[in-house]
């Protein structure tokens, strides 16, 4: 049986019961970065085998876990935060797990899309999320011209030192539509800061960001002008 288990974003107390219980069952726990999951394992007193599995080894390692699988080994599979799959390693063992039809479970827990979605105050009915935005500008530009067209709220993460670039892009493009950067997540600098993309810009660009950051971009009709919901 493969665990799939989401993990804490920043507070090591968010984990469930049933994720720690899954940790303590398994024969073998397949993490993002070892090192990283061995501080949350420590935390709740769990002493299991640990291997990598992260973006450069996944193919290799997904085929040596397959294995495990087939020879009736329980495996859990973690990431450094959040859910494994999401933006991070996971969906190719799930999909390894489909075609050799071995079973398979999904631990739910934290996350930091759907927090950073509730915490912004946007509409929450409907929404998109696009992962990671483009390193290179023009790439950006246009997933974020692609975002202030849709009609729900838009949500992706984005790098402290990119952060400044992407505002000022959706500050030429959409200036007055709402933006929440929602950085550090349940950890103790956490921070919902919502505005016009100009003000984000100037703000951001005296207090350099730091950390974990999720950018949510509201759709129309939210502006300066008028609240991110009604009632």
């Amino acid at each position: 049986m493969l665990s799939v288990i989401a993990t804490p974003i920043g507070n090591l107390e968010d984990i469930s019961y049933r994720a720690v219980e899954s940790l303590r069952a398994a024969d073998l726990i397949a993490a993002e970065d070892t090192r990283h999951s061995r501080i949350l394992l420590d935390r709740y007193q769990i002493s299991k085998p640990l291997v990598s599995y992260h973006q450069h080894n996944e193919a290799m390692r997904t085929v040596e876990l397959i294995e495990r699988l087939q020879s009736g080994a329980t495996i859990a599979l973690i990431t450094d935060a959040g859910m494994p799959g999401v933006s991070d390693p996971g969906r190719r063992l799930i999909v390894a797990c489909i075609e050799k039809n071995l079973p398979y479970t999904i631990i739910p827990g934290p996350s930091a899309v759907i927090n950073a979605l509730i915490g912004s105050g946007f509409p929450s009915e409907a929404f998109y999320f696009g992962g990671f935005l483009p390193v290179k500008s023009g790439q950006r530009e246009r997933i974020l011209t692609e975002a202030i067209a849709r009609k729900e709220t838009t949500l992706f993460f984005e790098s402290p030192y990119r952060l400044v670039k992407s505002l000022a892009v959706l500050a030429s493009i959409a200036p007055d539509r709402l933006v929440c950067v929602a950085r550090e997540l349940t950890k103790h600098f956490e921070e919902y800061r919502r505005g016009i993309p100009a003000e984000l810009v100037a703000y951001y660009t005296q207090r350099p960001p730091k950390g974990e950051i999720t950018v949510a971009i509201s759709a129309p009709p939210c502006t300066k002008r008028k609240p991110p919901f009604s009632e």
